[in-house]
């Protein structure tokens, strides 16, 4: 390829003929995760952070005084005192939709973070708002924007591994007692609303179904709790979908290997070819409590007469990763993308939709589990 990927997403989605003014952005929520997307937006030109709301008003305002942003308690509040374009919501997914709801009601364009919502009931609700009220509607998936992964979205649009067949995902992780204590509503059905497959998989899950190319016909699942007895839910999944086109998925999700392992995503055509990208590598990522200490790589890639591109692409990665903070960097190409949708009145990358079909893989492996049975897709 004779463009970087990372400076192609730029070309693809970054173009900004003009901007008359700033947007403007709230947080909703001031958690780990909310820290993340403020440092974010702070590095973003076409936008400015402005306050956060929160159920507590004191450490709304605690937050608030680290980025020198306004603390509120009230969202509606928060929106028309500050005259807000964008919220970008970073609670606990059991609350997205109140959030949400509220956002579109009162005019403004919403960011959610992974997942869009812990039911599709509460998905629907959320995209169904979106479209009354007109407004943009995003999910963040900053995975996508690894320049690994846009190679392999690359190849597949290119037809280099002809048409996508058999796609996998192995993300063996770990998460161990302190991590389900940092927060009291880690680790429960009734305000995490799952456990691996809600919170740690839907990067890998929502990449798959991208690069698939394909509605999914039925998915068969299991799941299981190994070793975290102090938590309500699963710590480990499996999964075979099958696709309309006529391909399968695997799926092998667990938070039971110490100290972590891998993330991957591989993708295998109908002419023989494989691409794959290992999006986490080593000690597992924890928002709040590691840093990405290894690089994101293309593990497999047999397109004929590119084989040798690996170990190019590789030093060009490594060389890059370390002149950046990768955790704030890629959330930056995901935020920026959502602004600049707004500004330019497009669609981001990873839409509300999108968003959806995550939601409905993990449900129909939950619904498996109970019946015993595969689930038919749609799910309503």
């Amino acid at each position: 390829m004779a463009v970087r990927s990372e400076f192609r997403i730029f070309i693809l989605y970054f173009k900004l003929d003009h901007m008359n003014s700033k947007l403007r952005v709230g947080l909703v929520g001031y958690g780990k995760a909310a820290h993340m997307h403020a440092q974010a937006l702070l590095n973003i030109p076409e936008c400015t952070l402005v306050g956060v709301q929160g159920r507590s008003l004191e450490k709304a305002a605690a937050f608030g005084n680290v980025y020198s942003i306004s603390g509120f308690d009230d969202l509606a509040q928060m929106i028309r005192s500050l005259s807000l374009d964008i919220i970008v919501i970073c609670t606990p997914h059991p609350y997205h939709r109140g959030s949400a709801e509220v956002g579109f009601a009162h005019g403004v364009h919403v960011l959610i973070e992974k997942p869009i919502a812990a039911s599709l009931e509460d998905a629907d609700a959320i995209i169904a708002a979106s479209k009354v009220a007109g407004r943009k509607l995003g999910i963040v998936s900053q995975r996508r924007f690894l320049p690994p992964s846009l190679r392999v979205r690359e190849a597949i649009d290119a037809g280099k591994i002809g048409t996508p067949v058999l796609g996998t995902v192995f993300m063996l992780g770990w998460r161990d007692q302190v991590y389900y204590e940092s927060d009291p509503w880690r680790g429960k059905w009734s305000t995490e609303g799952g456990g691996v497959l809600i919170n740690q998989a839907p990067h890998q899950l929502d990449m798959l179904q991208w690069y698939m190319n394909s509605e999914i016909e039925e998915v068969y699942g299991v799941w299981r709790n190994f070793n975290h007895p102090y938590i309500e839910v699963e710590d480990s999944a499996v999964a075979i979908i099958r696709f309309k086109s006529g391909g399968i998925g695997n799926l092998v999700l667990s938070n039971s290997q110490k100290p972590g392992l891998y993330g991957k995503v591989h993708v295998h055509g109908s002419n023989g070819a494989s691409v794959g990208v290992e999006t986490d590598s080593g000690s597992m990522f924890i928002v709040g409590q590691t840093s990405i200490k290894v690089p994101p790589r293309n593990d497999i890639w047999t397109v004929p007469g590119e084989e040798n591109l690996l170990t190019v692409w590789e030093a060009e990665d490594r060389k890059h990763f370390v002149t950046i903070d990768p955790v704030e960097y890629y959330m930056r190409l995901q935020d920026r993308d959502f602004v600049l949708a707004v500004a330019e009145d497009r669609e981001p990358l990873v839409t509300g939709e999108e968003g959806r079909k995550t939601v409905e893989i993990f449900t129909a492996i939950y619904r498996s589990q109970e019946s015993g049975l595969p689930v038919k897709f749609p799910i309503s």
